[in-house]
């Protein structure tokens, strides 16, 4: 593991297979990296250079469709919250994001809702596929695969650096996990500085695999426990990771979620970024794990924000994120929880 001040952890997954000595340095580097930071780039994670210049060509070719074959997937059609998102479209703390973007979850039926269902299964349903670019949802779903396998990949890493059975975190995921990929290009704007692409805020999930275009600057990572901002620049064929709400949940503040942004690009540039969102089933609470002592000492609680709430099951903490980032499509589907 690398780092500095100034710059996030880098860490290198092929030293799992490398030996069980490497493997268990990566996993104290995994584990400190996190406790730290919150955030690190990581390499030799096999995802090919194949598929992550097919995604960011996709993702471009999305954005270059025209407004109306965008706007016949508009995420106010969606109860999910799924579809296009044009600039502006979207809240962060309140403000306007300056960026547009395409949500993609997991593809299932919705789930009708009577008494006694919660209310977080609205989330669950279908998705809204632009007909003018059928080969997105062909590039999607492999981008999917490959994530989810080395999302829980890493997530059994986690459980092994913080004494835990190598296993406790997969019953979550495994049957119907709540995953979101989001493409998003920010486009250039200055004035005259940059605008918010996304506000300061902390992913509600358990983790996010980020890729973003190569070359393009602009996400920094908050500092645990000051107001300093770390820069992370894309290393190329890197993802940044960073953890959600849920994985401090599980450690009891052990690990934190860090509060990170994305400063728009200036006039004259853009920015493609991927983040996919790995979570459990909507109805899973994230397992307490019983960290060894010395961990123990170092868990100092789940964050208290009354403004913004961290629940155990994964579908009541995302509802609330969405309902805020969303007020149309919350107003028009769900005005009974606005």
């Amino acid at each position: 593991m690398t780092a500095t001040a100034t710059t996030l952890p880098i860490l290198d997954m092929s030293r799992l297979d490398a030996g069980e000595e490497e493997a268990a340095a990566f996993r104290a580097d995994l584990r400190q990296a996190t406790h730290d930071f919150g955030f690190f780039y990581l390499v030799g994670h096999g995802v090919s250079e194949e598929l992550q210049e097919s995604v960011i060509r996709t993702a471009r070719a999305f954005f270059d469709l025209p407004e109306a074959d965008k706007m016949a997937v508009e995420n106010v059609k969606s109860p999910q919250f799924r579809g296009y998102t044009r600039v502006g479209g979207e809240l962060t703390q309140g403000k306007v994001d300056w960026r547009e973007q395409i949500d993609i979850g997991a593809e299932r039926p919705a789930v009708e809702i009577k008494p006694g269902v919660a209310d977080y299964w609205r989330l669950e349903g279908p998705n809204q596929w632009p007909e003018a670019l059928p080969e997105l949802k062909t590039v999607v779903n492999r981008w999917h695969d490959e994530l989810s396998e080395l999302g829980l990949r890493l997530m059994q890493q986690w459980a092994l650096s913080l004494g835990a059975d190598a296993l406790v975190f997969d019953a979550g995921f495994a049957d119907n996990p709540s995953t979101l990929i989001k493409i998003v290009r920010y486009p250039g704007k200055s004035d005259p500085t940059p605008r918010q692409g996304v506000g300061a805020h902390k992913d509600s999930g358990v983790l996010t695999l980020l890729f973003v275009e190569p070359g393009k600057g602009g996400l920094q990572v908050q500092v645990q426990n000051g107001d300093e901002w770390i820069d992370a620049p894309p290393i190329p064929g890197a993802f940044v990771v960073n953890i959600g709400e849920l994985l401090e949940v599980a450690t009891n503040g052990y690990l934190k979620a860090t509060v990170h942004r994305v400063i728009s690009p200036l006039i004259g540039t853009d920015r493609i970024s991927i983040p996919f969102f790995f979570n459990p089933a909507l109805d899973a609470a994230v397992p307490v794990l019983d960290l060894p002592s010395e961990l123990a000492a170092e868990a100092t609680g789940i964050t208290v924000d009354p403004a913004n709430p961290i629940y155990m099951t994964y579908g009541e903490n995302v509802l609330k994120s969405r309902l805020r980032a969303h007020p149309d499509v919350a107003a028009l589907h769900h005005p009974d929880l606005v």
